[in-house]
């Protein structure tokens, strides 16, 4: 007897999984090429990229902020506004200014004019040691006058003393000649006092003359103090218009007219139109590959399918969290160990017609070429 094939349930089922098999295996094939493929080239690319989507746009943004406090007058600028560098945006109430100008300015002319009667008094000082040395000069020449006369007068006192022992001239004569004498020697010690009187003067009005110049010293300086107070009070006056530091878009205004402004307090930011950069945070582990001057491919999230082009700039010197405002410090508390991220200042190297629209704050994802 001939064997048939019987088509049993059992028996398909025993020839279906081995035509399954050959599929399986083709498919898994497939998916390890593709997979193997994908690995080499993500280890190939490695090997010659630094990655990361830590990234951002960077800007400078200048703070506004008044320099004294006063009330606000008038606001010149609004939301999102272009402005140039210089223009007026805030003026604050600036009477108060005025008035302490005024005040600096009086205070300035009084202290001229103290200067120049300190001046007048010192010319005057040596105009009366001038008059004194003449006077000392004077009595000088009418002393050795004196003294000649005393001389002679002594002389004749002595001639007539010895003529009158011998009874040759009058008793009246000795006593006219005796009274000369005397006469001569008083005349003497009066000149002589008033030489005395006018050193004494002299002296004094020399003191005088020095005590006047040193007030004129201390005129000087209150002048020049005079003259910093009132440039201080101008400089005070043109800080009472707030204007543009740079070029650029205005921020949110917190400003309204009758507010309070406070020295200090910052109403707004201007976003400057300089180029823009970007500040991308690599981990510790990536940073000793990336050096200035390496070319950059940038992918910035608002421009999708858009690739920017730029070149490493500049290294941080220190980790983003050695800056922050409370850095770790890991002798306190338990330590866990954690990658630090180092910041690397990246600069576009090519004009494109999107770049006037890159804002600070957006996320990029920067690819750094190592060759």
């Amino acid at each position: 007897m001939s064997q048939t094939t019987t088509n049993t349930p059992q028996a398909i089922l025993e020839n279906e999984p081995k035509k399954k098999s050959k599929g399986f295996i083709i498919v898994l094939a497939v998916l390890v090429i593709a997979g193997s493929a994908f690995g080499i080239t993500k280890y190939i690319h490695a090997q010659h990229h630094e990655e990361t989507d830590d990234a951002q746009v960077d800007a400078s943004i200048s703070p506004v902020i008044p320099r004294i406090s006063g009330y606000v007058t008038e606001v010149r600028v609004k939301d999102n506004q272009k402005v140039k560098a210089g223009d007026t945006m805030v003026i604050l109430d600036n009477r108060n200014e005025l008035i302490k100008v005024k005040q600096m300015e009086a205070a300035l002319m009084a202290a001229q004019n103290n200067l120049h009667v300190v001046e007048a008094n010192t010319a005057a000082s040596k105009a009366n040691i001038a008059s004194f040395e003449a006077n000392v000069s004077t009595v000088d020449a009418q002393i050795e006058a004196a003294k000649v006369t005393l001389r002679r007068a002594s002389q004749d006192y002595d001639r007539y003393a010895n003529l009158i022992k011998d009874h040759s001239i009058t008793l009246q004569q000795f006593e006219q000649a005796e009274a000369a004498k005397q006469s001569a020697e008083r005349q003497l010690i009066v000149l002589t006092g008033q030489k005395n009187a006018a050193s004494r003067q002299t002296s004094a009005a020399s003191s005088q003359s020095n005590a006047t110049g040193q007030q004129a010293g201390v005129a000087n300086a209150t002048i020049m103090q005079r003259e910093a107070d009132l440039e201080n009070a101008k400089l005070d006056l043109s800080y009472t218009i707030i204007t543009a530091p740079s070029d650029g878009t205005v921020s949110k205004v917190n400003a309204q007219v009758g507010q309070l402004m406070q020295a200090g307090q910052l109403i707004f930011s201007v976003v400057s139109d300089n180029a823009p950069w970007v500040v991308a945070n690599f981990k510790e582990t990536q940073y000793s590959r990336v050096r200035p001057g390496q070319k950059v491919t940038l992918k910035i999230d608002a421009f999708p399918g858009h690739n920017f082009e730029g070149k490493v700039s500049s290294l941080s010197p220190a980790s983003g969290a050695k800056f922050s405002l409370l850095p770790p410090d890991n002798a306190s508390g338990n330590f866990v160990k954690t990658v630090q991220r180092m910041p690397v200042k990246i600069e576009f190297t090519t004009s494109d017609q999107f770049l006037k629209d890159i804002k600070p704050g957006m996320n990029v994802d920067v690819d750094v070429h190592l060759d």
